[in-house]
Formats: structure tokens, sequence, C-alpha cells
């Protein structure tokens, strides 16, 4: 199995239990997640050698955050340690025509305060086949784009694929900001994941399709796949497809490009999701696995994290724990949710 490598920031997650809104609970549940740290977590599950970089204080609830990423087998030997706070956020989950909220705390955390020092970057990216990041760690705090910067070129001077989950999130940064750090990171990047709006908020680009409305006709994206190709060179390009009919029931499927061929995944209708936090997350993950286990076949790599992604939706918390196996065993068409015995 690989060496991979993610880049960024684990929060401490305070959900009220169930359904219950932030302003009736009175305790919230501690759920430790964040983009590259889901995808580590992910990876980690499906038998790689996954670390995760970012940095945490010395004291105890950093520790919190260290120990779930060791529960679930990510290595965690390049998380520098120091500064003084874990970036929280709290999470209430909607259902029906409620939605979920999220509320930020995460201003001034180690992550966004830390300095280049604080990694080797070359001993780092040493043997690894693959480099993940996202578009949250950049916005995260000028130092942090830095640090982006700087991951990406250890991982082309060691010869590394190189992946991006656009992720735009506007209460980090303002589409003008994102535009002008992200584009010029675009030229590190082999294989690029986003929707469409991350593609218009990050990148410029705008899909002929009207996503808002549930017509996410895979069509209305070819165009500006080529052309998001032809600009940034990209190996491939994908964009999962979400049709949100309510908080609780979401269509899901994902569309991938090589630069030749047009390929649709099959869909998935999810009801009820339990948790869509992290969902994108896994479907990172899964394409990441399914690109090196199938190499060549991006077919299969999208269908791999179709499934996974599908399956992440049933589960409560940021981290997708599910098994390969089930994995292939619901991409396989295993569907029916009957109990196994």
């Amino acid at each position: 199995m690989a060496k991979i490598v993610t880049l960024g920031e684990i929060m401490l997650r305070l959900s009220p239990e169930g359904n219950d809104r932030f302003i009736q609970t009175d305790h919230f549940r501690i759920i430790p997640g964040g983009g590259e740290a889901n995808v580590a977590v992910s990876l980690a599950n499906y038998g790689h050698e996954a670390y995760f970089v970012s940095k945490l204080p010395t004291h105890e609830i950093g520790q919190i955050a260290v120990n779930a990423l060791r529960r679930y087998g990510v290595d965690t030997r390049f998380i520098a340690r120091g500064g003084d706070r874990v970036g929280l956020y709290y999470a209430e989950t909607g259902a029906s025509m409620r939605p979920s909220k999220v509320i930020y705390d995460r201003a001034h955390s180690s992550i966004a305060e830390a300095d280049a020092s604080d990694f080797d970057f070359d001993a780092i990216m040493e043997g690894a086949q693959w480099f993940h990041w996202s578009g949250i760690t950049p916005a995260i705090s000028d130092k942090a784009a830095e640090l982006t910067r700087l991951a990406c070129e250890a991982a082309k001077r060691h010869g590394v694929t190189v992946s991006v989950d656009l992720n735009f999130r506007k209460k980090l940064w303002t589409s003008e900001k994102a535009i002008s750090v992200m584009r010029p990171l675009m030229k590190y990047v082999d294989v690029c994941i986003g929707n469409e709006e991350d593609a218009q908020l990050c990148l410029g680009f705008k899909p002929d399709a009207d996503v808002e409305g549930g017509k996410t006709d895979a069509s209305g994206y070819h165009k500006i796949f080529e052309q998001m190709m032809k600009e940034f060179g990209f190996k491939y390009v994908v964009s999962t497809l979400r049709e949100s009919f309510s908080a609780t029931h979401n269509g899901w499927k994902a569309l991938i490009y090589d630069g030749k061929n047009f390929y649709e995944s099959k869909h998935y209708d999810i009801n009820p999701i339990i948790d869509r936090v992290g969902g994108g997350d896994s479907f990172s993950g899964g394409l990441i696995h399914g690109m090196l286990k199938y190499e060549g076949d991006q077919a299969q790599a999208l269908e791999f994290a179709v499934a996974a992604s599908a399956l992440k939706h049933t589960i409560p918390g940021d981290f997708n724990l599910v098994s390969e196996a089930e994995v292939l065993s619901l991409a396989g068409g295993n569907a029916n949710g009957r109990v196994q015995r």
C-alpha cells in the first residue's frame, strides 16, 4: 500500500445530541474532524500508510485530536506540537427542510499560526506516492497558505502526485482572495476535485448547469472540465454532483475527465442522511484509493469514491469508518441494507 500525506487542520466539533438545536442543548459531544484529517482516516481504513501533517497544542485538548487520528491508524509523527489552541466548530444536524448549521471558532489555532520551520517537507514527502490538500487549508491564514505552497513544492521535488479538493468556505475568505491564492497553486496539482460552486468561487470558472434547481446534468460540466484542464494542465478533473432535496435526502453521483473521456458514475439516492459532514472528504479518500488501486481505470476509481461517500452519509461524525470490502459491496450493487449474518 502507498504512503499518502495530507496537510490541514483537525478541529474538535461540538454537536448537540441527535437533531437538537444549539439553543436547546445543555451538553455537546466532542467529535474530532477536519477536511484532510478525514481523508487520512479513510485512507488508513483502506490499508494505506496515511500521514496527517498539522500543528496542535501540547496540552490535553490537542492530545484529544492526536489520539483520535491514532485510533484509526493515521501516522501522527509529522504533527508539530505547540501554539495555544485547537480550532473548534459547532455543528447542528438539520432534518427535512431545516438545514444543518456550522459555526466556526477557529481563529488563531496552532496550524493557522504555524511557521515553515515547524515542518521538514522534504522529509515528509520522502517515499510518498500521493499528497492531498484542500482549499480550506490556505483559507485558514496567510501562514497556512504559505505552508501549502511549500508542501506542494516539496511534493513535486519528490515526484509525488498532488490532489486538491477546492472546498470553498465563505466563512473563511472571499472569492476574490480565494482566486488570488488558489489559482497560482494549481500548477502543482495533478487531480482537481471540486463541485460547480468551488470551481467558480476558487478558480473563476462557471459550469452551464442549474444545480440549485436540482438539474445536475453532467453534460453542463464537460466544457468547464475541458477549460480547466487546458488552463491548469490537470491530469484529471473530478466533480461530485449533489442534488439536495432536503437536509436528510440527497441525490449523489460524480463525474471524472482524463483529457479524453468523461465518465459519469451511477446515482445514489441517500435517504435518510445521518450526517453529511465529511461527505466530500470521504469522496476524496475513496478517489485517491481507487486511483492507486485501479491505475489507469478512472471509471472504477470513481465508482469506488462515490460508493464510499454514499456510505459516509450514514455514519455520525466526520470520519468515514468503512472498510474497502464494504465499499466494494455497495459499488457492486449490494444496497439493500439487509443484516449481514
